[in-house]
């Protein structure tokens, strides 16, 4: 453990134990208890040694364990970058240059299902909760994309977790970016096809009011429809697949020089000659 001098020269100081980032900043990962006034000593002394070295950006990961912390670490200049539910992440910047952090995450990603059976029936709801509840309103099964979850996955399990049915992802049809949403962050929504597995819908008790397979001509005769402009360009798209050949994207699984792990990536497969179409 490395330990200098105190600012008073009489106390030997503990210094904070960080990794260094790709951007020339340092990683503190704090688990073990530390009352605020030895964390702030040790965080004094630790940002001295990072300023002489040339480091930037600091992080530190707070653990909800050490709360007591947070204080501390606002008032020596650190503010709030994001927070999870076992932990709180803060960050501050050391030269006096223009500070380059890039911000929280600033998208969240949703889903919507186009489920469709040889019949040209679609798989519709009603939810119990939402803007449209109690409205009489049919709608494609929808969901958030969870933290680590690709899309394609993202959309077979709120398909089967709000109505029972098993389906196969087929491609992303559309997608849709909207502003100012939830919490006031931005919002990307991936409308995709998919291919009914199985057919007896058992809904899902608590946020689903009623699920069925309705004729895609019934559905896309609805007021609310016909009246809002975004659903209405849905609805087209999704009769443009199965009676014109609209081609969406599908996912390829490839792989790149800059992340760890192959990734997803969505492309008119069909166009390119690479594989079968669905």
């Amino acid at each position: 453990m490395e330990h200098v001098v105190s600012e008073s020269g009489a106390q030997p100081v503990e210094l904070l134990h960080g990794v260094e980032d790709d951007f020339g900043g340092v990683i503190v990962d704090m688990k073990d208890p530390m009352d605020s006034e030895s964390f702030v000593a040790s965080l004094r002394a630790s940002i001295s040694k990072w300023r002489q070295e040339g480091k930037k950006g600091v992080w530190i990961k707070l653990p909800i364990e050490l709360v007591n912390l947070i204080e501390a670490a606002v008032k020596e200049g650190f503010w709030y970058h994001h927070a999870e539910p076992n932990y709180l992440m803060l960050v501050s910047w050391i030269p006096d240059t223009p500070n380059t952090i890039p911000v929280n995450a600033s998208h969240r990603v949703g889903v919507g299902a186009f489920v469709i059976n040889d019949k040209r029936e679609m798989l519709v709801l009603q939810e119990k909760s939402g803007k449209l509840r109690g409205s009489g309103v049919w709608k494609f099964p929808t969901g958030v994309v969870d933290e680590g979850e690709d899309i394609c996955k993202a959309v077979v399990r709120e398909v089967k977790e709000e109505t029972g049915i098993d389906a196969e992802f087929v491609e992303v049809l559309a997608f849709r970016q909207s502003h100012q949403s939830f919490f006031g962050k931005s919002d990307l929504f991936f409308v995709c096809m998919m291919r009914p597995l199985s057919f007896d819908i058992q809904k899902q008790e608590v946020e689903i009011e009623a699920a069925q397979w309705m004729p895609i001509e019934e559905y896309a005769a609805q007021p609310f429809v016909q009246k809002h402009q975004m659903v209405k360009y849905i609805i087209d798209i999704c009769i443009a697949k199965i009676e014109k050949g609209y081609t969406g994207f599908s996912p390829v699984l490839t792989e790149s020089a800059f992340l760890e792990k192959p990734f997803d990536l969505y492309l008119n497969i069909r166009d390119l000659n690479l594989g079968p179409t669905s």
